[in-house]
């Protein structure tokens, strides 16, 4: 089997509940090997060992990089660790001159996810992000029917990520404080707000309402937006409610869009304008009602860029660019949550 034919190599770093439930799976599904597998765990490791044969199991990210990227070494790492951990991982994988891919969100803040962009266009090493949610059927849907013009002029989007957990679970995201990557803002509203941005395009300004109710920190969110073009986003992220909200609704000038369920998650609005067969979604206008075809592709597509992007075929899935505007926003978003006020988003300049 020749270079170009066998499955790109991957390193894993970090087999918890993003790595062994979201990155592994996905990168199986998308054809491409894991090769090595970095975690501390005992018990994360035996898992692995189990779980993805072939893969050797190292203790870190620095075993990872020292295996290069020649046989048995890795042609990209794969970072599905904690968020507070995440700039010093990428500055080393770009330090090793180590293609990368990042779980969302970058960093903790917008300036460290720009010193990650700035090192890794100095050094000219790949750097992309696991922004997702970007294949979400309702997205691709949503994203469909905006191309076509059926909602005329949007002039509010409205998506909710709420759930009914009144219990925490006991994890790093729960437990850890926002310097470290912990809470709903850095972790739910990543995937919120990019998902705002791929729609109506750059924020100017955010108002933001931020609490912790159950966790260290925040576990209720929410964020409206003003897009440069004038379109504005509410956008809810919450760990305890009873009864979640529709997930989307986008209001325009000659019709809106409405999701109703999320994911198996529990809704106060099952049964209403649940999804029909090969659909995502409803254009409704008044009594009007149609649903919304689902377009082919999925989560696996954005792994499936990222080999064609080893290989030299195409572009990276995720402009790391665009994950350093989504944490401008997060950070004036927390600027706001404390001082009661709308806050300017300003964008940390990302020139070598």
């Amino acid at each position: 089997m020749s270079a170009a034919e066998r499955p790109v190599r991957v390193g894993l770093v970090g087999y918890g509940s993003a790595g062994r439930g979201i990155h592994a799976p996905l990168l199986r599904e998308a054809g491409l090997e894991v090769a090595l597998v970095a975690t501390a765990s005992p018990e994360r490791a035996a898992a692995a060992a189990q779980e993805v044969p072939g893969a050797r199991v190292v203790p870190d990210l620095d075993a990872v990089l020292a295996a290069g990227d020649g046989p048995g070494g890795v042609e990209l790492v794969v970072l599905a660790s904690p968020t507070g951990v995440h700039e010093e991982q990428v500055l080393a994988c770009v330090a090793a001159g180590r293609p990368v891919l990042v779980d969302k969100p970058l960093a903790v803040d917008a300036e460290g996810a720009a010193r990650c962009v700035r090192a890794a266009r100095a050094a000219g090493v790949p750097l992309t992000v696991f922004q997702n949610r970007r294949w979400d059927d309702e997205q691709r849907a949503l994203a469909a029917v905006l191309a076509a013009g059926e909602l005329g002029d949007v002039l509010r989007l409205e998506r909710r990520w709420e759930r009914w957990r009144p219990v925490p679970k006991d994890r790093w995201r729960e437990n850890a404080p926002p310097s470290e990557g912990g809470g709903v803002l850095l972790d739910l509203q990543s995937h919120l707000v990019d998902s705002a941005v791929q729609l109506l395009g750059p924020v100017e300004s955010v108002y933001a309402e931020v609490s912790a109710v159950t966790t260290a920190a925040e576990d209720t969110t929410f964020l409206a937006l003003r897009h440069a073009e004038g379109a504005r986003s509410h956008l809810s992220a919450v760990s305890a409610a009873g009864a979640p909200g529709p997930r989307t609704r986008v209001l325009g000038t000659r019709g809106s869009y409405v999701v109703v369920p999320f994911e198996g998650e529990v809704s106060g609005f099952a049964g209403v304008l649940d999804d029909a067969p090969g659909s995502t979604g409803w254009v409704v206008r008044g009594e009007e009602r149609t649903p919304v075809p689902t377009p082919p592709g999925g989560h696996a597509d954005l792994y499936r860029a990222a080999a064609a992007a080893v290989r030299g075929d195409g572009p990276w899935p995720v402009d790391p660019a665009d994950a350093v505007a989504v944490l401008a926003v997060l950070d004036a978003a927390r600027t706001s949550a404390a001082q009661g006020r709308v806050v300017p988003v300003e964008v940390p300049d990302l020139a070598p």
